[in-house]
């Protein structure tokens, strides 16, 4: 009895050790949005006076109200986007043998290309269609830049699906279109909703096309806005960790909520 009461409360101490570990960069930076430039400058982990401004000052020095509401857009219209994509994509890499085998190699094989290559032939495809300085741009150019991860995370869920199933609604009439709508889909709910979640985040977090292909502040996004505190000599580190915390606040608040379907998406969708 002794043994297992030590064996759980050396668990507890570990579990708490890794969660302290973890937050440690968010405890970070909420020490840092309440610190004078002078004050960060001296070092140190805690802030010897407590400046409350740096928020404030965080909406005056950058548009943060619009990149923020710019980010929440460009992330949910990309998620979206990628959904109605990869949905019926993850079906068929599941379901079409080698055929769906060597469209889920291809779908895999473009993303592991560094994104930095897309981003000259996209500008000037957005440029044609009039799309740069724009959350539409922004949405087209992440919801199928996300298709890869979605595909690859919905085919694991897909395969787990028995297949007798849909022989049933095809013996009662059923189209394969119609089975994947009225069958498939609702069973596939809890892997879809892990795999929107990641979609969503890797949306809300891109910065490289979002600084690429926005230059006007009516379209940029909140990561761009976070470079922007930079000046000709010093960095507003303090105003940049409070915008930080005001942009990271809602996700973070949303993983953790979310984290029952993201863990099962992560480890299910890379299982076949």
């Amino acid at each position: 009895m002794t043994g297992a009461v030590l064996r759980r409360s050396g668990l507890r101490v570990i579990l708490a050790a890794v969660a302290f570990v973890a937050l440690l960069p968010m405890l970070f930076m909420v020490s840092l949005s309440l610190r004078s430039v002078d004050d960060i400058a001296n070092g140190g982990w805690l802030p010897t006076n407590f400046v409350w401004s740096n928020f404030s000052k965080a909406f005056a020095t950058v548009p943060l109200s619009t990149m923020l509401a710019n980010s929440w857009v460009v992330a949910i219209g990309a998620t979206l986007l990628t959904s109605i994509v990869a949905v019926p994509a993850a079906y068929v890499t599941a379901r079409a043998g080698v055929r769906g085998e060597r469209l889920q190699t291809v779908l895999l094989a473009s993303y592991c290309a560094p994104p930095i290559v897309a981003v000259l032939p996209l500008y000037y495809l957005l440029k044609q269609t009039d799309l740069t300085n724009s959350a539409i741009g922004l949405v087209l150019v992440n919801g199928l830049a996300n298709v890869p991860v979605a595909v690859w995370l919905l085919d694991g869920f897909v395969r787990r699906i028995p297949l007798e199933i849909e022989e049933a609604g095809w013996v009662d009439g059923l189209s394969t279109t119609r089975g994947l709508w009225h069958l498939v889909l609702p069973l596939l709910a809890p892997g879809l909703v892990a795999a929107l979640l990641i979609c969503l985040f890797l949306s809300y977090n891109e910065f490289l096309f979002a600084v690429s292909f926005s230059q006007s502040t009516s379209s940029q996004t909140l990561p761009v806005g976070l470079s922007l505190f930079q000046g000709d000599r010093t960095v507003q580190f303090g105003q940049q960790a409070a915008a930080s915390l005001v942009g990271i606040l809602p996700m973070y608040v949303l993983a953790v909520v979310a984290q029952k379907w993201l863990v099962g998406g992560l480890s299910a969708g890379a299982v076949k």
